[in-house]
């Protein structure tokens, strides 16, 4: 499995962005797919993440009313939409996905498949 991921930038407070992830190679036995993010000096850790068949999902508490994770089966690409961003979402993003089990851990070192990470910044 190949992950890109790309839309991060720089936003104000309160500001959105998307991100995408372009998944390509054995899409169809890719079970789950989430996004982490990494503050510096900060453990990677678990934003959102999808089932890619069921849709089921969960949120990390800091962000849940806020981000919207969603994949489209068409164009093989996981999205996850920011809304009322905070200068504590400040990282680097990254987009992961996973194989033979429809859990969704919290914990990075499950996930095998990851994608280079796309840096969000937000200004106060």
């Amino acid at each position: 499995v190949q992950l890109q991921a790309s839309g991060g930038g720089l936003v104000q407070t309160g500001g959105s962005l998307r991100l995408s992830c372009a998944v390509s190679g054995r899409t169809l036995s890719s079970n789950g797919m989430g996004w982490f993010r990494q503050a510096p000096g900060k453990e990677r850790e678990l934003v959102s993440a999808i089932t890619w068949r069921g849709g089921s999902t969960r949120y990390a508490d800091s962000v849940k009313g806020r981000f919207i994770i969603s994949r489209d089966y068409l164009k093989d690409t996981l999205y996850l939409q920011m809304n009322s961003l905070k200068p504590e979402d400040t990282a680097v993003y990254y987009c992961a996905s996973r194989q033979g089990s429809t859990r969704l851990p919290e914990n990075s070192n499950e996930w095998p498949y990851w994608g280079q990470g796309t840096q969000v910044t937000v200004s106060s």
